[in-house]
């Protein structure tokens, strides 16, 4: 067990001058690139196809002259190298976990940990739970999926062990009524998993229980695992259903479990650990560095600074953020971001950006009449469209012909001034769209 450096930071590098960060990253970028140019023989052949001299690079701002790092690579690799593809560079008898990706997009990614990466990712994770909120001898109710080897299951257990919190493992598997009486039993004061699973997690403790979900003894909240854990009205609707705090936290099975955490201020994901990896922001379309300044919007791309079994150089996790702030009442001195969605599912309707956490965000404000449920049913092929883009979205029970009929107006009226999309509503009855578990919610449905 590990304990804090202070009661407001977990690391006394989350406050550092940004200067002192920068020559830490330096340093720390060197080694990492000679380790990975010793032992990745991935990385050795993909230097070489790009004649890049590995040894020339000893600032961050160089790191731009390297190629990225793409998934699908990552793929070809573990298919063709198997177990852990030959971007491993640790020997066999050092691996001591393997963890998972979900293979949403395709085959599930594999990565190596050695007994040292479980240890920087216990620490990664610290930085950004202290910052949401969890404390040593916390009791923790584990609300994401402990099954299938994903990062939010066992690492999130070693993460709380790491910081001297009691973990709950039940798991989002168990379903509704077990995590909710193990609540009721219990009474763990922290709860974590994807904020739209826990947002129905509260809403179904009367029936379940007879008792409000306020009323279990909650006090902090840490969502991640999709976007939309930072939106205000998603925001507003888990702590007001558990009369508790909620900030939102990021990470990614490639890198490590969870590594970008929202402080107290709750304006934004702090990156807190410059001195275990390095997180630019590039444009998605130009792959040029973006300046991480207020309103910046861009793709996050990682490089492992501690990084033994499965280490990775400019990897682009397809994450979509827009940086909230470059300062911050806590101290911290990292960046802030919201992932608004990922590369990968934007939409493009009639020339416009459109995340699907964009519309979500605006259905949800007009509950109670709406449930705060919608998917959006692309009926075309690829991501663009010159059509009315059509989306579902629950009604609540007890509206009328006439107010259901003032509701799409206006759900497809403010779609339009604020987002500058036309969409066509489809309303169905409250219950028709299926409810959050352990699997991620696709706001994505393709017919």
């Amino acid at each position: 067990m590990a304990t804090p450096y202070s009661a407001d930071y977990w690391s006394d590098i989350e406050a550092i001058p940004r200067e002192d960060a920068e020559r830490i990253q330096n340093e720390r970028l060197v080694e990492q690139l000679a380790y990975v140019a010793e032992h990745s023989a991935f990385y050795r052949g993909k230097f070489a196809e790009r004649k890049v001299d590995v040894a020339r690079i000893r600032t961050v701002q160089e790191l731009a002259e390297l190629p990225f790092t793409e998934k699908q690579e990552l793929r070809d690799s573990l298919s063709t190298f198997p177990p852990l593809g030959s971007h491993a560079a640790a020997a066999p008898a050092n691996i001591v976990q393997i963890q998972a990706s979900s293979g949403t997009t395709g085959s599930p990614s594999y990565v190596g940990l050695t007994r040292r990466d479980i240890e920087v990712w216990c620490e990664l994770g610290a930085r950004a739970l202290y910052a949401n909120g969890f404390r040593p001898g916390d009791r923790l109710l584990h609300g994401f999926g402990m099954s299938k080897g994903f990062v939010g299951g066992l690492p999130v257990v070693q993460i709380a062990q790491y910081m001297g919190i009691v973990d709950i493992p039940i798991g989002a598997e168990a379903g509704t009524d077990r995590l909710l009486r193990v609540q009721a039993d219990q009474r763990p004061n922290a709860l974590i998993g994807t904020p739209n699973f826990l947002a129905h997690l509260g809403e179904q403790a009367p029936s379940a229980l007879g008792l409000d979900a306020r009323d279990l003894g909650v006090r902090t909240i840490s969502v991640g695992g999709e976007p939309g854990g930072g939106l205000p009205a998603v925001r507003e609707r888990l702590e007001s259903l558990w009369g508790a705090t909620s900030r939102e936290m990021l990470g990614g099975t490639d890198i490590a479990c969870i590594y970008w955490g929202e402080c107290a201020f709750g304006d934004g994901m702090h990156f807190l650990s410059p001195d275990l990896m390095i997180a630019e922001l590039i444009d998605p379309e130009t792959g040029a560095v973006v300046v991480p300044a207020e309103g910046a919007r861009g793709e996050l791309v990682y490089t492992a600074l501690r990084r033994e079994a499965s280490p990775l150089v400019r990897f682009r996790t397809r994450d979509h953020v827009v940086v909230t702030g470059t300062d911050c009442a806590c101290g911290r001195t990292g960046y802030k971001v919201r992932c608004v969605g990922r590369t990968d599912d934007m939409l493009i309707v009639r020339g416009i950006n459109l995340f699907p956490s964009a519309v979500k965000q605006l259905v949800s404000e007009l509950r109670p009449l709406t449930t705060g449920e919608m998917r959006i049913r692309v009926d075309f092929e690829g991501h663009s469209t010159q059509k009315p883009l059509p989306v579902v979205v629950e009604y609540a029970d007890g509206l009328s012909a006439r107010e259901q009929n003032e509701l799409r107006a206006s759900i497809e009226q403010r779609v339009r001034s604020a987002l500058n999309v036309k969409i066509v509503v489809d309303l169905v009855p409250e219950g028709t769209l299926k409810r959050p578990d352990h699997v991620k919610v696709a706001l994505i449905e393709r017919v």
